[in-house]
């Protein structure tokens, strides 16, 4: 890790700190936690919520946000979408504190010194109040993918603090009594994967809460593309046990999302007939994904949504990645139920974190 050591302001994910949902915020503490259970999760680290708060106090902006917040109606959406655009235009254009963009270029540094050649990075949004047991922030705030350079990673830092006050987060919060007061942002960086496939998976069947199953979505490419129901993933159903399959659709899976060298940047491809046509996992590649469900599932002790990747720069039976797990909240506080309707193909796409955002040129 270079010289550079986990400070209040910036934590690696295997800086030894012990994480917190109040420090590192819901998606932080995850890839922290998991880090330390020797899971294979791509390093990184975390631009702590004493930033964000350090930032706000030097911006000394906190009240006039609250104010604004104040007399907002949430079915108002028009009037919730001035709020936010004046909010964040506001966070956007003050200057971060020097000590706070040294310490992060220290650990970008410290990052890129990790890998042989220059590494893009995503630059995820962490809340302190999201992937919580009780309530499902997934698609609220920010997500930027394929940055590179400390310039672009600063700039959207910057970016994923001022996403606390999306429209959809304000009014998500408004509608679930859930105050502004007291809110903190952290912001994940993490080495980009280079997904051959990528999915979610769930350690339960969502369309009735049996924990005997274990769901899959799959696709080719960065996962992300799924988010916007621009492709249909393949969704597989396992037996928990045995790990046998129990039910399969193909899906369409048109096209993919992958980086293009000399753009810089992802770009959607379109997928050809013979790949669409079949799994976009082996055998071995779906039991590998539904083993590491499993062992999330064990190691938090209750079911689990989780975001996953198959590197394309790896080695098989090294590749198969963790990008993040949180509690499943729809069936983890029911009792199990018996089998039903199967679920929709793609319906578990729903579950990744963060809305998907091209970065700036």
């Amino acid at each position: 890790m270079n010289d550079f050591q986990s400070n209040e302001y910036v934590q690696f994910f295997d800086g030894g700190i012990a994480p917190t949902l109040e420090n590192l915020g819901g998606k932080g503490a995850s890839l922290v936690t998991m880090t330390e259970a020797g899971m294979p999760v791509p390093p990184g680290f975390v631009v702590a919520t004493a930033a964000f708060d350090a930032f706000m106090d030097a911006a000394g902006i906190t009240a006039e946000i609250h104010a604004l917040l104040a007399g907002v109606d949430p079915e108002d959406v028009a009037a919730v979408d001035r709020v936010s655009l004046r909010i964040r235009e506001d966070i956007t254009s003050r200057p971060i504190p020097e000590r706070i963009r040294e310490l992060t270029r220290r650990a970008y540094d410290a990052l890129q010194a990790r890998f042989d050649a220059p590494a893009p990075v995503a630059v995820r949004s962490s809340a302190t109040a999201e992937d919580l047991p009780d309530a499902s922030f997934a698609g609220q705030q920010d997500t930027y993918l394929w940055l590179e350079g400390f310039e672009s990673v600063g700039e959207h830092v910057r970016r994923c603090w001022a996403s606390l006050y999306t429209s959809r987060a304000i009014i998500y919060r408004l509608r679930n009594n859930i105050p502004n007061e007291g809110l903190s942002m952290a912001v994940v960086v993490q080495k980009m994967v280079n997904a051959r496939v990528s999915g979610v998976a769930m350690t339960l069947d969502p369309a009735n809460g049996d924990r005997s199953k274990i769901t899959i979505d799959s696709s080719y490419g960065v996962g992300e593309m799924v988010v916007s129901g621009q492709v249909t993933p393949d969704n597989l159903v396992l037996d928990k046990v045995t790990l046998a399959m129990v039910r399969e659709h193909i899906g369409d899976k048109h096209a993919e999302l992958v980086p293009d060298p000399q753009a810089h940047a992802l770009v959607e491809r379109e997928v050809d007939a013979g790949r669409r046509a079949v799994r976009s996992l082996t055998d071995a590649e779906l039991e590998a994904v539904a083993r590491m469900a499993k062992r999330a599932e064990k190691h938090y002790k209750c079911p689990q949504d989780i975001e996953w990747a198959l590197d394309r720069d790896l080695p098989d039976g090294e590749n198969l990645l963790l990008l993040q797990a949180r509690p499943e909240t729809v069936h983890s506080a029911k009792a199990p139920a018996a089998p039903a309707t199967p679920a929709s193909p793609g319906s578990l796409w729903g579950g990744f974190s963060g809305t998907l955002l091209k970065p700036s040129a």
